[in-house]
């Protein structure tokens, strides 16, 4: 079977479906690649390229319909791009089937099958193919890299002979997939990080990257995540008033703002009202992330820069991952890639589009003539939500004749052990010297003190009790080092050996230790 890309259609769009790398991998799992002349030129891949990758170039859209079985795609499909579909060929591309009726019922009509990229669930096995992930990435690295193009200071601080200059302080909004990209750039850039989500518990997540979670003094109870495919729930009246509260202390000290708070297929909540913006310092930036429904940020104008009254600039950009067009291509192409190998257990270049894999299902939204949208529900976490059987409760006679059980059991593995023990000795005395025996029954009674001191310990107290293993240690070293002099052979080597491995036990256990302790010595 045949797989190709065709050029994107619609102004400002620089990525494609397919790279020349991608491409090569497509290929061992069976597919002949075709792409549309002049369809990777902005993402900086030419059709040299793809001819050295071993991929057909042809001239024209219908061309490439015509010919492929499989058509991967960016953007959502026109009108005119679905006429060029054909019956059992399969759509592979972003479509936003929630508010696409139109074209849902155009490629149904057509008997083509349409798998929608933002459809693809945000499970654990599905990740490799989350292409609104791969985008949301890439749209939180540029957002930071946007503002520091239209700020007009560092962002991290410095001292120089001409005066101190303080880092920027930047806050996110939303600690998602982009709003994390955004965290990382803009610690990584040295300015003061501030980000802030409804749920609670992505703050671990924040601070681990440098960055200083901003709590609210109010408790509400969140809905799970993963109940919700991945996105913070909406929340009550009470919470959002106390969350526009805490705005309204952060924004006269706040350079840059990115907000990020965006559910698919609902208007983009209003977070950074109009008295926030006009509290802002001039020369503060805002990059709203969620320009295309409507935007976080009162004052928002989708795919355009506006400067307020007060000098804030305000960024509605929807275009972040066209801007970085070759890595967003080449994280996009990946993402189809992984979806193919889905498509293709057999690597044989059939596809085999299984409607029983929960993946397959969720992202398909027509499939055989029919509209296959919306998906029925994932069964998320269905074993972790199954409550625990709570152990039987026993009864004081029955718990009274467990201990006497396990006690009894106990007892018996010792004088087992011991009984052993004794006849292994008393076969070693029959034959040993007398000297050796001594020596031996001194051994043996050190060994097994030292078990039941060792073993008695509470866990607590293993890193304290490596100061007296050390101890030990220490003397096994100088029992050992008397022995080295020693006229035999085999007392020289077993007293190196001796040595050696008490001198690992020493330095081991003083490295284990200062580690211990260092974790709890602030930095």
């Amino acid at each position: 079977m045949k797989i190709g890309a065709p050029k994107e259609i619609l102004e400002g769009e620089n990525r494609v479906a397919m790279t020349p790398a991608s491409a090569k991998d497509l290929q061992k799992l069976g597919y002949d690649c075709v792409i549309e002349s002049g369809a990777g030129a902005k993402a900086g891949f030419s059709d040299q390229l793809y001819a050295e990758a071993g991929v057909t170039v042809v001239g024209s859209a219908k061309e490439l319909f015509d010919t492929v079985d499989i058509v991967a795609k960016v953007r959502i499909p026109t009108a005119d791009e679905l006429g060029l579909t054909r019956k059992d060929q399969l759509l592979i591309t972003f479509f936003n089937p929630g508010a696409n009726e139109e074209g849902l019922k155009l490629a149904a009509e057509k008997g083509a099958s349409v798998i929608a990229m933002e459809m693809v669930p945000r499970i654990s096995r599905a990740q490799k193919m989350d292409a609104l992930s791969s985008m949301a990435n890439i749209a939180g690295y540029r957002a930071v890299i946007e503002a520091g193009n239209n700020f007009g200071r560092f962002f991290t601080g410095q001292i120089t002979a001409a005066g101190k200059v303080p880092p920027a302080k930047v806050l996110i909004v939303g600690a998602g997939v982009a709003g994390l990209a955004a965290i990382g750039t803009s610690t990584s850039l040295g300015a003061i990080t501030y980000a802030f989500d409804v749920r609670p518990e992505v703050a671990e997540q924040v601070e681990s990257m440098g960055a200083e979670f901003v709590y609210l003094d109010f408790k509400e109870e969140q809905q799970d995540g993963a109940a919700t495919g991945g996105y913070a729930s909406v929340s009550s009246p009470e919470f959002r008033e106390a969350q526009l509260k805490k705005f309204r202390e952060l924004a006269p000290e706040i350079d840059i703002v990115i907000t990020t708070a965006l559910i698919p297929n609902r208007p983009a909540p209003k977070l950074w009202l109009a008295d926030m913006v006009a509290s802002m310092k001039p020369g503060s930036v805002i990059v709203d992330l969620a320009a295309e429904r409507g935007g976080n940020v009162e004052g928002t104008v989708m795919d355009e820069k506006v400067v307020t009254d007060n000098g804030v600039t305000i960024i509605g950009y929807t275009d972040f991952p066209s801007r970085m067009a070759a890595q967003a291509s080449t994280l996009y192409a990946t993402n189809i890639r992984h979806m193919m190998s889905d498509l293709t257990p057999n690597k044989d270049g059939v596809v085999n589009h299984n409607m029983e894999d929960d993946v397959i299902r969720s992202s398909t939204v027509t499939h055989n003539g029919a509209i296959t949208f919306p998906p029925p529900p994932l069964k998320v976490a269905a074993i972790a939500a199954q409550k625990k059987e709570k152990p039987k409760e026993l009864t004081v006679e029955e718990k009274k004749a467990a201990e006497a059980a396990a006690f009894k059991a106990q007892t018996k593995s010792q004088v087992t052990l011991l009984a052993v023990g004794g006849a292994l000795m008393l076969l070693a005395g029959l034959y040993a010297p007398a000297s050796f025996m001594q020596h031996f029954i001194v051994f043996v009674l050190s060994v097994f003190i030292g078990f039941q001191v060792i073993w008695n310990v509470a866990h607590s107290l293993h890193t304290p009790l490596m100061a007296v293993t050390n101890a030990i240690s220490s003397i096994i070293i100088l029992g050992a080092l008397m022995q080295i002099g020693s006229g035999s052979f085999i007392v020289i080597i077993l007293a190196a050996l001796s040595v050696f491995m008490a001198g690992i036990n020493i330095f081991g256990g003083f490295l284990v230790t200062r580690r211990m302790l260092a974790m709890f010595q602030k930095s």
